[in-house]
C-alpha cells in the first residue's frame, strides 16, 4: 500500500504539480498577451496623437492662401502712399524709374485755350524717349496745373496756353535722372540725379520726382507735380526762392521744400483758396 501509495502519489502529486503548473503557465501567457496588447495599444494612442498635433501644426503653419495682387500706380511722393495700392489688397508697390533715356524728346500732340488774363505764354510739353510715360497725359496735366485757379494766372497778369507746334516761350521737358543731369549740368546746376532746374526756355522735370514725390510732401502725387511745375514756371515769371514765413504756415510754392519744410506745412499753390499769395521771406 505504501508502495502504492507512493506510486500513486507521485503522480497525483505530479499530475498535481502540472496542473499547478500548467495553471501559473497559462496565467502568464495570458499576462504577457496583456502587456504586449496594452503596449500596442499605447503606441497606436501615441501615433494618433502625434498624427493630430501633426495636421494641426501644418494648418497653423500654412494657414489660408495668399490672394493675388497687382500693382497699381503712384500715389504720394516719399511716404507709403507714394506707392500705388493695389485694387482692394492693400498692398503697394514703388514704380520704377529709368535712370537713363534716350535723350531724344517727343512733344505731345496736345493744345488748348489760353488761361488767365494778362500776358499769354506758350509752352510746349515734352517727354524723353525711354521715361515710360505718355507725353499727352503729361500735357494734359500740367494743362490742368496752370489753368488752376489757385496757380500763377490768380496774379491776374500771367496766362498760360498748351502748344503743339509754332514758336512757344518756354518748353517743360520730362527727362530721365541722368539726361536731367546732362541739361542742367550744362548750364552749371547740380541736380545729382535727383531734382529739377530751370534752365533758359526749359523746365527741367526730373522722372524720379514726376513719379515718386518727395519725403517732405505727404499728398496725392498729382499734389507734388503741381509744385514742381508752380515752381519751376514761377521762375519763368520771375520769381525767386522764398522761405517759411513761420512754424504751421504754409510753405511758399517758391520755397525749396524738398530741402525741408522747417516747421511750415507742403503746399503745392502759389494763392490759396481765398487767392491770397502765400508769401515767405527772400532768399538770396
Amino acid at each position: 500500500m505504501g508502495g502504492a501509495g507512493n506510486r500513486s502519489a507521485r503522480p497525483r502529486g505530479k499530475g498535481r504539480e502540472g496542473r499547478r503548473g500548467g495553471r501559473r503557465t497559462g496565467s502568464g501567457w495570458y499576462l504577457l498577451m496583456g502587456l504586449i496588447f496594452l503596449v500596442l495599444l499605447g503606441c497606436t494612442l501615441y501615433a494618433v496623437r502625434a498624427g493630430a498635433r501633426t495636421l494641426a501644426g501644418g494648418a497653423e503653419d500654412h494657414g489660408p492662401p495668399a490672394a493675388a495682387s497687382d500693382g497699381a500706380g503712384p500715389g504720394s511722393g516719399g511716404t507709403p502712399e507714394a506707392a500705388g495700392t493695389s485694387s482692394g489688397t492693400g498692398r503697394t508697390t514703388t514704380p520704377a524709374v529709368p535712370e537713363h533715356g534716350t535723350g531724344v524728346f517727343s512733344t505731345a500732340d496736345a493744345s488748348g485755350k489760353a488761361v488767365g488774363h494778362g500776358t499769354v505764354r506758350r509752352y510746349e510739353v515734352q517727354v524723353e524717349g525711354g521715361a515710360g510715360i505718355s507725353a499727352g497725359d503729361a500735357a494734359r496735366e500740367i494743362q490742368g496745373i496752370l489753368g488752376d485757379p489757385r496757380g500763377w494766372t490768380a496774379d491776374g497778369r500771367d496766362a498760360f496756353q498748351l502748344v503743339s507746334s509754332g514758336p512757344a516761350d518756354f518748353v517743360i521737358k520730362i527727362a530721365t535722372p541722368d539726361t536731367v543731369d546732362t541739361i542742367c549740368g550744362a548750364a552749371g546746376l547740380h541736380t545729382h540725379g535727383e531734382v529739377n532746374c530751370d534752365v533758359g526756355p526749359t523746365v527741367v522735370v526730373n522722372l524720379k520726382r514726376w513719379l515718386l514725390g518727395s519725403p517732405q510732401f505727404p499728398g496725392p502725387i498729382h499734389g507734388y507735380r503741381a509744385l514742381i511745375v508752380n515752381h519751376e514756371v514761377g521762375h519763368r515769371i520771375g520769381h525767386g526762392h522764398e522761405g517759411c514765413p513761420g512754424p504751421g504756415k504754409p510753405a511758399p510754392v517758391m520755397m525749396q521744400q524738398i530741402d525741408g519744410l522747417h516747421g511750415c506745412k507742403a503746399n503745392a499753390w502759389p494763392y490759396d483758396a481765398d487767392g491770397d499769395y502765400v508769401q515767405g521771406p527772400r532768399v538770396p
